[in-house]
């Protein structure tokens, strides 16, 4: 009758009904999910914006025939990284009177102006790329600490098992069944936690990588643009 009245025991019953130690376990578990999943919403929404911003960059990029315009369409445009290059880059040769030159004046650079833009340039690409990797490491320390945390947790239940079986002097299902009960909660939360975090993290990896060798062409390519000009 006990073997019968612990096999109809839902999941939530095993939680709520679970030692101390393996509720402390849950818990932990919870509140790295929770924040795993905030990180994950929050980058999916942060790329599909830099996507977006970088396509309608890039549309009016290749619509204009003029730095001036180039410029003023990256700062409609300045929360994508190859915005940041573009309005860098002008910024540091024009400086702030850069909006105020006529749409077909020429821009003359010189030798010395190609270097600075160039070293200026890569450190606003390592900054993009840094806030793409924010929170990132969150997400791989999740991935590789939430099992061992949930191992923890099984540990711990088939302890209290074997504590059981001396304490009832029986291995009968009923006596072992809540330990055992705890373990696999456990095991599976620390699962359940890691794999997510460990495909977002991959995912969101991936990401960066694409990115920063968009950012390391439109680097080179700006670059090459402000060559041409010089004099």
């Amino acid at each position: 009758m006990l073997e019968n009245s612990f096999l109809k025991t839902g999941v939530l019953d095993l939680v709520l009904n679970a030692g101390p130690v393996a509720k402390f376990v849950l818990v932990l578990l919870a509140i790295f999910s929770v924040f795993c999943w905030a990180i994950i919403f929050e980058k999916l929404l942060y790329f599909w914006r830099v996507k977006r911003d970088s396509i309608r960059f890039m549309r009016g990029l290749n619509s204009e025939n003029s730095f001036i315009k180039a410029y003023r369409e990256a700062v409609k445009c300045r929360e994508n990284p190859l915005s940041q290059l573009y309005i860098a880059a002008y910024n540091e040769i024009s400086g702030d009177h850069l909006t105020g030159q006529g749409p077909d004046e020429p821009l003359v650079v010189n030798v010395k102006q190609v270097e600075i833009v160039n070293r200026v340039m890569r450190r606003i690409s390592s900054s993009e790329i840094s806030r793409m990797e924010r929170y990132l490491p969150f997400l791989a320390t999740t991935a590789s600490a939430a099992p061992f945390i949930g191992l923890f947790g099984t540990v711990w239940g088939v302890m209290e098992s074997f504590r059981g079986i001396g304490s009832q002097g029986s291995a009968s299902l009923a006596v072992v069944a809540p330990g055992i009960s705890e373990a696999l909660i456990a095991t599976a939360a620390g699962l359940g936690v890691a794999i997510p975090a460990v495909m977002a993290y991959n995912f969101f990896v991936n990401k960066v990588k694409d990115w920063a060798r968009k950012i390391d062409r439109q680097t080179l390519e700006i670059t090459n643009q402000f060559s041409r000009l010089e004099k």
